[in-house]
């Protein structure tokens, strides 16, 4: 992977997204929103955004001819460095749009690639990475070579390597199968290192991208875990052991999810979701305080299911709730309106629950007393089913 190039913040895009008719104009307005915070997690300013309706993407230029030519008229009195496409392009599409608009045109999974690579720190992360990066690559041989022999740096250059560039699709999947055999073998040690932990009840966090997992670890663990406003602020598994009145468990915090999240990359990154999979109890994080937290966690219950996760013992943490509250009341509203409608709001998940969830503000650590009862419950509940000889962690 290409080191983080020191002028991306400089950058300067604009995103293009699709109306169609699987994606309504609301749809399409949400997504641009999330992909122009997806740009400025990889470093560039989102400046403009344009959306066309067509019964489906043009297969050379993904939008139709006038769409490109208003792009390109705007390019031209701005300072606009890339174009960032809502869905995955092809490598012809790249290279016809790029002949237009005459800058770098990058897409969603492109830049989803980008932003793990920046995130990268561990081997195993790393690898993941450069493999996903070359599997996307592989179908795109032919049309992007142009794409990549860009030597400007920033966002969507960070590929698997410039010195790559005059390879041929031979070489590229020989590069894939060693990335897998490495991988393999890194994975073989985390393996052992999961079966080394003993037999203590696991929990994994696990939610859309930046709904607050980390700092819930954090509260939860009273540990350090790197947490920021960023999309994919985790990458690498973090696991602790964490005592709640005698009784031990271990708690991972894993990479958030995401919609349109590149299927390679899912691939890539099973072995570190093997958290997941292996987790006896799932703590499913919710951004309450977003418009749309219910596709959000459409999007985290599709992936689980694709891990074969979603069955497993599960508590939805519904968070930011002072953010939720601050959204949705007006300061005129009267105190029982507000508390009917927390109420309805809090009625509505325990119903579809069944009684398995808890609402918090975790920044303000509100409610967390609750959280960690609820916790505490499920954690003795299941020793008392998967190890019933060890009776001094049920009380």
């Amino acid at each position: 992977m290409i080191e983080r190039n020191k002028s991306l913040h400089e950058e300067k895009a604009v995103l293009v997204g699709l109306i169609h008719k699987n994606q309504t104009e609301p749809q399409v307005k949400e997504y641009l929103e999330e992909l122009a915070f997806l740009a400025d997690t990889a470093g560039a300013k989102a400046v403009k955004r344009f959306a066309q309706r067509l019964l489906a993407p043009d297969s050379r230029t993904f939008v139709g001819k006038g769409k490109l030519e208003e792009i390109k008229r705007y390019i031209d009195d701005k300072d606009i460095t890339v174009a960032i496409f809502d869905d995955e392009l092809s490598g012809s599409q790249i290279t016809n749009i790029e002949k237009v608009l005459g800058i770098k045109v990058i897409d969603r999974s492109d830049l989803i690639l980008d932003i793990f690579a920046q995130r990268a720190k561990t081997a195993q992360a790393k690898t993941q990475v450069e493999l996903a990066q070359y599997q996307y690559l592989l179908p795109r041989l032919k049309g992007m070579w142009s794409h990549l022999e860009r030597l400007g740096g920033g966002i969507g250059t960070r590929g698997p390597g410039e010195t790559e560039i005059e390879t041929d699709r031979r070489i590229v999947k020989d590069k894939i199968t060693l990335l897998r055999k490495r991988l393999g073998e890194i994975d073989k040690q985390a393996f052992i290192q999961r079966k080394d932990r003993g037999e203590f009840i696991r929990v994994a966090l696990v939610g859309y991208t930046n709904v607050g997992k980390s700092t819930i670890m954090n509260i939860l663990s009273k540990s350090d875990v790197f947490a920021e406003n960023k999309l994919f602020a985790t990458l690498d598994t973090t696991t602790r052991k964490v005592v709640f009145e005698s009784t031990p468990f271990l708690l991972s915090d894993t990479v958030g999810f995401i919609r349109k999240l590149p299927h390679h990359l899912i691939e890539s990154f099973k072995s570190t979701l093997d958290e997941v999979r292996e987790a006896d109890i799932l703590l499913h994080v919710v951004d309450a305080s977003h418009p749309n937290y219910e596709e959000q966690l459409g999007v985290v219950n599709k992936t689980l299911r694709e891990l074969e996760a979603l069955d497993k013992p599960t508590i939805t943490i519904f968070n930011k709730m002072d953010m939720y509250e601050q959204n949705t009341f007006d300061p005129w509203l009267e105190e029982n309106v507000r508390l009917d409608i927390l109420r309805d709001l809090k009625e509505r998940w325990e119903n579809e629950t069944h009684g398995n969830c808890v609402f918090v503000a975790a920044i303000e650590k509100r409610n967390i007393e609750q959280l960690r009862t609820v916790t505490l419950n499920k954690v003795r509940e299941m020793y008392r089913i998967r190890y019933p000889y060890k009776s001094e962690f049920f009380y």
